[in-house]
C-alpha cells in the first residue's frame, strides 16, 4: 500500500509484489495465523461489513471505527473494474452487539467526496478526526446518533493528496494534546488556528500525478528548516502546532505511550532499510539531507553500508535509526499498555508490516539515555516462518493465499484484545492493488480460555471516567482524562489512588492528570521526581514542564522556564542519563537554562550515548558564533575545579567537535585527522566534521588533505571536496582551478568537437559519419547524441547511422533512451515470463552474465558497484516469477527517486540519469556508471523526466531467454 530492485538490470517497484488475483477465501474458524501458544485469533469482521481497511480506532463503547480506501489510487487502478464508491470513501462503525466475539453490525458514519483513500482515524470524545491530505477533518456527533452534525477542516495544506506518504492518524497523548504525523509527499504548508505556519518540504516528488512539485530548505515561522515526514503535536482546538521530529520517509503512524515517549516505524524502497524507532523529541530521522535538497544517494560516502547511508547515521544532528527490520512495508504501530492478553505482553511494542505479513513484537528497555528495542520477534504472522523470501507459489505452482495477509493497522480494544486490520490483497506498494473486490477483514487476538469483554463506561460518573482513563484503548483514555481534569481538585482523591496501581502505565497517566489538577496535584507530581522507576521520574518531569507551560503564550516560554527551574535543581544530581537527557530536552523546548548548568550536564557525558550527545547538540545549537562559544566552554571544562568530568574527556571533545562543527574547531579537527595514533574510523569521523563546516577555511583545509600521505584520509578528502562542490561549498572555492575528474572533462571536450563536425553541413558525409560513429561507440559521446535527438537536431541523412550503432553503445542508459528516438534494428523479441520460468537456470553461467552486464550497477556480495540497489539478498524479496517480471518489464514502475531525467545544457551537453540533489543553484545527476554530474541551474536549457527506466530490457542488454534464466538462478541461489 505505501510501499530498482534492479535499477540498471532489474527494477522492483516500490516493493510491488504481484500474483494473479483470485477471490478471497471464506473465513475459517481457524484463520491460520501463527501466534504464541497462549493466544488465539479469530476473524472479528470481514467484507461486506468493511472494505479495504487502512486504519482503525476504538470508541468508549468498544466499537471499531474504520477508514476505507475503496477509491484507492484511481490513476493506477481502473475504477470501472474495481469496487468503487461514487460519493467518496467511507468511515465505518463496526460492533459486536451479541458479544459473541465477532462483529455483526456495520454502519456508515460518513461517506464524503473529500475522502479519497484516507489513512487515519481517531475517535476522541464526540469528535471523529479523519486524516486525508490535504485536510485534517473533524466530524462532530453532538447528539450521539452516529451521524455527524458538524464538519470542520481543522487544518489544511498537507501534501500527499491521493498518496500513501500523506497525513496519518491522530492520537490523544497522556498530556491531552493531539499527536499525529505526515509523510514526505510535501510540501506541507499549514497554518494552525493561532496563525503559526509550518513549512516543510524536500526534493521528493512522484508516486501520484498530484505530487509533482516540492522543494527543500523551507523555513517555518519558528525559523527552523523542517524536512520530509514530520511528527506533530497541537492542542485539540488546532492551536499550538509544533514539530516533534522530522526527516522521515513515510512513518505510517507515530504513537505516544503513557510516559510521553513516541514510537514509529518507517520504510524505504530498498531491501534492507525499514526500521522501527523510538522518536527522541526534536530528532532528525535522517532520510534526506538536513535541508531536504538531497536524497541519501547523493550523500552516501565511501565505505558506508546502505542502512547507514539511508538514514544518514554518520552525520551530526541525526538521531539513531533504531531497529533495522530489513525488507518490508511497515504500517500501523501501537504499545500494549494492558495485561489482558497476559502479563508477558504488557508493554509490548507492536509494529505491523504489510510487506512481511507480520506483526513484529518488541520489548523496549532503557539503554543509557535512550531505548534499546530488544530482540524483534514475529509476534503474529500468516506464515510459519519469516517472509523475507517472498515466495508466492508452492512447489506445485499454486498460489499461497496466506501471503495475502496485509496488516494495515494494529490497535488495542477497550476489552484489551488486539485488533488487526487486514487489507487482503496480493500486492503491497506502488499505489496498486490486485483484488478488485476490495475485500478486507479484522482479526481479534485474545488469550485462550479467557473471555474478554468490553466494559460499560458511564462517562457521566467519576467511576466511569476513571474506568475510561484506565482503558487499554488510547483515545478512550482521553475521554476520562478530559472529564476528570475539568473537575479540578474535586477528583484529586480517586486520581491519587491510581498512583498505587500495579500497572506502571496507569501510574504514569495519573501523573499527567495530577499536573493539571491545581497546586495540590502538582505537589503529588513533585513527589514522583524521587520515584525509583526512571520512566516514572521522567514522566513527572515532563508533566511539570507541561504544567509550567500551561496557559503561557509561545513567546513566554522563557518565563515558564523560570518556574520550571526549581524542578531541575531537585534532579540535577541524578545518576540517570535518561532523566538528564529529558532535562536538556525540556530546556531546549522552554528556551531556558544558564550556560553553566548545560555545561554541567555536558560533563556527565561518557561517550557511546548518541541520544545524549544529540540532545546536548540541540541545547547548544544555533549560529556558528553560538556553537563556537559552546565549544570554547567545553574545551575549558577540565580546568574548572568545581566540575568533575569523565576521565576520557579529551577524547570526548572529538564527539562535541563533530556534533557542533563550529569554525573555531577547524584547527583541532585537522590536528586529529593528521594524528597517526588515531584509528581510521576516528579520522574518518573528524573528516566528516570538517565537511560539515560551511566556511572557506574548512574547504581550504579539505583541499590540503587531498594531498595527504595517508591514503584513507586522501580518499575521504577527495570525496568530501567533490561532494561539497555540489552544495554547501559551491561558492567557497574557485572550482575552475580544482580538477578532480580531468579524464571525463577531456573526453567531453573531444566529443564536443566531434559533435560540431557532424552538425556542419559543409563537411563531407564520410567525415561526419566517421565522427558520428566515434561518438556512438563512446558513453560520453552517446550522451551528446541523445541530447541532439531530444532537440531534433540530428541531420536526417545521419539517422540510419545512429540507428545501426547506438543500441550497441557501452552505456545501458544510452541504449534505453535510444528507444525513445530511434528504431531498433531487426525485430524485437518478446520474452515470456512463463517460458523463461520453465527453463533450467545455471548458477555459473548466470554469475558470468551478471558480472558482464549487471555488476556495473549492482553489487552481490563484494563484487559489483552500488549505483543501483544492492542485490546480495534479493532472494529474500522476490521469487523467480517476480524477478522475471522485473527483468522483462523494467518500465512497469519506477521507484521513487530513481526516475530517469534528461538534462541538456547551454554548452550542448546532454546528461541522463537520476537526480540525487537539487537546489536553487545546482542539480546533481547520477548516471548509470555512477558518475555524479554537477550542473548549474542557470546553464540548463531543458530538463525532462523520461518514461523509461534506467534499467535496460533483456534485448537492449543483448540477453537471450536462457541468459535471463541463468541470472535468476544466480540471484536466487543464496551462494
Amino acid at each position: 500500500m505505501h510501499k530498482s530492485i534492479f535499477y540498471c538490470c532489474f527494477v522492483f517497484s516500490f516493493f510491488i509484489l504481484f500474483i494473479h488475483c483470485q477471490s478471497p477465501i471464506s473465513s475459517p474458524k481457524n484463520p491460520g495465523l501463527f501466534l504464541p501458544d497462549d493466544l488465539e485469533a479469530t476473524i472479528w469482521a470481514e467484507s461486506p461489513l468493511l472494505y479495504n481497511p487502512t486504519n482503525m480506532d476504538v470508541d468508549s463503547k468498544g466499537r471499531i471505527w474504520v477508514t476505507e480506501a475503496v477509491n484507492y489510487r484511481n490513476f493506477n487502478n481502473d475504477s470501472t473494474k474495481f469496487f468503487h464508491h461514487n460519493k467518496g470513501d467511507r468511515v465505518m462503525i463496526l460492533e459486536d452487539t451479541d458479544h459473541d466475539g465477532k462483529a455483526d453490525t456495520a454502519k456508515v458514519f460518513v461517506e464524503d467526496s473529500l475522502l479519497r483513500s484516507p489513512v487515519g482515524i481517531a475517535v476522541i470524545g464526540n469528535k471523529v478526526i479523519v486524516s486525508c491530505s490535504p485536510n485534517l477533518i473533524v466530524y462532530t456527533d453532538e447528539n450521539g446518533d452516529d451521524v455527524p452534525d458538524k464538519k470542520e477542516i481543522l487544518l489544511t495544506g498537507f501534501g500527499g493528496f491521493d498518496h500513501d506518504h500523506s497525513l496519518h492518524a491522530v492520537y490523544a497523548g497522556p498530556d491531552g494534546k493531539w499527536y499525529f504525523n505526515v509523510g514526505n509527499a510535501g510540501p506541507h504548508i499549514v497554518t494552525d488556528k493561532s496563525g503559526w505556519t509550518l513549512r516543510s518540504g524536500s526534493i521528493y516528488t512522484g508516486g501520484t500525478p498530484y505530487n509533482n512539485k516540492n522543494e527543500g530548505n523551507l523555513k517555518s515561522d519558528d525559523g527552523k528548516v523542517w524536512v520530509g515526514g514530520l511528527a506533530l503535536r497541537m492542542k485539540p482546538d488546532g492551536t499550538g502546532l509544533e514539530v516533534l521530529g522530522h526527516n522521515f520517509r513515510n512513518s505510517y503512524e507515530v504513537i505516544p505511550d503513557s510516559y510521553g515517549n513516541l514510537w514509529q516505524n518507517d520504510n524505504d524502497d530498498q531491501v534492507v532499510t525499514c526500521r522501527t524507532s523510538w522518536l527522541m523529541e526534536g530528532g532528525n530521522a535522517g532520510y534526506f539531507s538536513t535541508d531536504g535538497t538531497r536524497y541519501w544517494q547523493a550523500d552516501q560516502r565511501p565505505g558506508q553500508d546502505m542502512f547507514t547511508a539511508h538514514w544518514h547515521q554518520d552525520d551530526p544532528g541525526v538521531m539513531p535509526a533504531g531497529d533495522c527490520s530489513g525488507a518490508g512495508a511497515p504500517t500501523g504501530i501501537t504499545i500494549n499498555e494492558s495485561d489482558a492478553l497476559g502479563k508477558e505482553y504488557l508493554g509490548m511494542l507492536l509494529s505491523a508490516d504489510a510487506g512481511r505479513n507480520v506483526i513484529f513484537g518488541y520489548h523496549p528497555v532503557i539503554e543509557k539515555s535512550g531505548f534499546n528495542l530488544g530482540n524483534r520477534a514475529n509476534f503474529i504472522s500468516s506464515l510459519s516462518s519469516d517472509n523475507e523470501k517472498y515466495v508466492w507459489n508452492d512447489s506445485a505452482g499454486n498460489t499461497q493465499k496466506e501471503k495475502w495477509f496485509r496488516p494495515s493497522d494494529v490497535t488495542i480494544g477497550t476489552d484489551g484484545a488486539l485488533y488487526i486490520a487486514d487489507w487482503y490483497d496480493p500486492v503491497v506498494g506502488g499505489h496498486q492493488m490486485q483484488d478488485n473486490l476490495g475485500y478486507g477483514r479484522i482479526y481479534r487476538i485474545t488469550p485462550k480460555n479467557k473471555k474478554l469483554t468490553n466494559p460499560v463506561i458511564d462517562l457521566s460518573k467519576v467511576d466511569g471516567q476513571i474506568a475510561a482513563f484506565k482503558s487499554p484503548a488510547i483515545n478512550v483514555r482521553n475521554s476520562g482524562f478530559e472529564k476528570l481534569k475539568a473537575q479540578g481538585e474535586v477528583v484529586l482523591g480517586p486520581v491519587k489512588e491510581l498512583l498505587k496501581d500495579q500497572n506502571p502505565y496507569i501510574r504514569a497517566r495519573a501523573i499527567w492528570l495530577l499536573a493539571g489538577l491545581g497546586d495540590k496535584g502538582i505537589i503529588e507530581v513533585e513527589k514522583k521526581l524521587n520515584d525509583e522507576n526512571e520512566l516514572i521520574k521522567t514522566t513527572a518531569l515532563k508533566a511539570l514542564q507541561q504544567s509550567s507551560l500551561s496557559g503561557a503564550k509561545q513567546v513566554d516560554t522563557a518565563i515558564a522556564g523560570m518556574g520550571f527551574s526549581k524542578y531541575i535543581n531537585e534532579v540535577k544530581s541524578t545518576q540517570s542519563a535518561f532523566l538528564r537527557r529529558e532535562i536538556l530536552s525540556s530546556l531546549r523546548r522552554l528556551r531556558f537554562g544558564d550556560d553553566r548548568f548545560i555545561i554541567l550536564m555536558a560533563s556527565k557525558y561518557t561517550g557511546q550515548d548518541p541520544w545524549y550527545l544529540e540532545t546536548l547538540g540541540q541545547a547548544m545549537d544555533g549560529s556558528d558564533k553560538i556553537r563556537s562559544d559552546w565549544y570554547n566552554q567545553l574545551k575549558k571544562i577540565k580546568s574548572d575545579t568545581s566540575i568533575k568530568v569523565y576521565r576520557g574527556w579529551d577524547s570526548l571533545l572529538m564527539d562535541f567537535a563533530w556534533r557542533l562543527h563550529p569554525t573555531n574547531a577547524i584547527k583541532d579537527i585537522v590536528g586529529w585527522i593528521n594524528d597517526s595514533k588515531l584509528s581510521n574510523s576516528v579520522q574518518k569521523k573528524m573528516i566528516t566534521a570538517l565537511g560539515f563546516i560551511n566556511d572557506r577555511a574548512a574547504a581550504n583545509e579539505m583541499l590540503r588533505l587531498t594531498k595527504s600521505s595517508n591514503a584513507a584520509v586522501r580518499e575521504q578528502a577527495i570525496y568530501w571536496l567533490s561532494f561539497r562542490q555540489s552544495n554547501d561549498w559551491y561558492n567557497l572555492l574557485d572550482w575552475s582551478k580544482i580538477a578532480l575528474n580531468t579524464t571525463y572533462e577531456r573526453k567531453l571536450a573531444a566529443m564536443k568537437i566531434k559533435r560540431q563536425i557532424l552538425l556542419d553541413s559543409k563537411q563531407s558525409l564520410d567525415e561526419r559519419t566517421w565522427r558520428l560513429q566515434e561518438m556512438l561507440a563512446d558513453s560520453v559521446g552517446g550522451q551528446l547524441i541523445i541530447g541532439l535527438a531530444s532537440d531534433k537536431k540530428i541531420p536526417g541523412e545521419l539517422i540510419p547511422v545512429v540507428e545501426k550503432s547506438i543500441f550497441k553503445n557501452p552505456d545501458p542508459s544510452i541504449r534505453i533512451q535510444a528507444g525513445n528516438y530511434f528504431k531498433r534494428p531487426g525485430t524485437q523479441t518478446l520474452f515470456s515470463i512463463e517460458k523463461v520460468a520453465n527453463l533450467a537456470g545455471d548458477f555459473t553461467e548466470g554469475k558470468n552474465v551478471f558480472v558482464k552486464n549487471c555488476a556495473t550497477c549492482h553489487k552481490v556480495g563484494t563484487a559489483g558497484n552500488s549505483i543501483g540497489p544492492e542485490l546480495t539478498d534479493i532472494r529474500k524479496k522476490f521469487d523467480k516469477k517476480s524477478l522475471l517480471d522485473a527483468i522483462i518489464n523494467p518500465d512497469a514502475a519506477i521507484v521513487f527517486g530513481y526516475e530517469g531525467w534528461l538534462i541538456n545544457t547551454k554548452e550542448g551537453e546532454s546528461l541522463y540519469g537520476f537526480i540525487i540533489s537539487s537546489n536553487k543553484q545546482s542539480i546533481v545527476l547520477k548516471d548509470i556508471s555512477g558518475q555524479k554530474h554537477l550542473i548549474a541551474v542557470d546553464k540548463i536549457i531543458k530538463k525532462e523526466r523520461q518514461p523509461k527506466s534506467l534499467m535496460p530490457d533483456p534485448v537492449a542488454n543483448g540477453l537471450t531467454e536462457k541468459d535471463v534464466a541463468n541470472v535468476v538462478a544466480f540471484l536466487t541461489s543464496g551462494k
